[in-house]
């Protein structure tokens, strides 16, 4: 990873305010084309699986390029600009109501989302200090859990002999319910 100075690589953004999609769903595209050539993101935004929110991420990156070609005229196409930053935020959320049985009302909230795209002709850029390169290209491998070996392995006939098999504990027996006295009252009130 180089450490470029931001004064000397070419950086565009392009922001797309009040998307309606929730921004979880809009986290499912925009992460496609992170890292990615900005050709090789439109082509990707272009047949996207939904439709809508493709054909929005395809404007912004193109916008974000236009952007690039009007600070460098020397810019020939997008195949020499990065994808460095994809970012989706919470936008406004618009409330409304579904009537429900018994006079209720159940809320329904429309989410938006807010979409930045920023594009570099340094693939190792980033804007952001706090973030490295290997974060914004691959999410984090999982980790393994930890083997933990206190005693070494014993081998067959070690561990038959020398360790028996621990014995079952018997299940406790629950008490038997006792029966309530009978009532008095009744022979009392035939009595008199």
């Amino acid at each position: 990873m180089s450490n470029t100075d931001t004064t000397t690589a070419l950086v565009s953004r392009a922001v797309l305010r009040d998307l309606r999609a929730t921004p979880q769903k809009a986290r499912r595209v925009v992460n496609l084309v992170r890292g990615q050539r900005a050709d090789t993101a439109l082509n990707m935004m272009k047949f996207a699986n939904q439709p809508e929110l493709g054909q929005a991420i395809y404007t912004l990156i193109a916008s974000a390029v236009s952007n690039a070609k009007q600070k460098n005229p020397s810019l020939r196409d997008a195949s020499e600009l990065w994808v460095v930053e994809a970012l989706v935020d919470e936008g406004f959320t618009m409330k409304r109501y579904r009537p429900r049985a018994q006079g209720r009302g159940f809320a329904i909230d429309k989410r938006s989302s807010q979409v930045t795209v920023v594009l570099s002709d340094d693939k190792n850029l980033r804007t952001n200090k706090n973030l490295k390169a290997s974060q914004m290209q691959k999410p984090k491998a999982r980790r393994k859990p930890a083997v933990i070996a206190d005693k070494p392995a014993p081998t067959k006939a070690a561990d038959s002999l020398s360790e028996k098999p621990a014995p079952k504990k018997a299940a406790a027996k629950k008490a038997t319910a006792k029966k309530a006295p009978a009532k008095k009252a009744a022979t009392k009130r035939k009595a008199e």
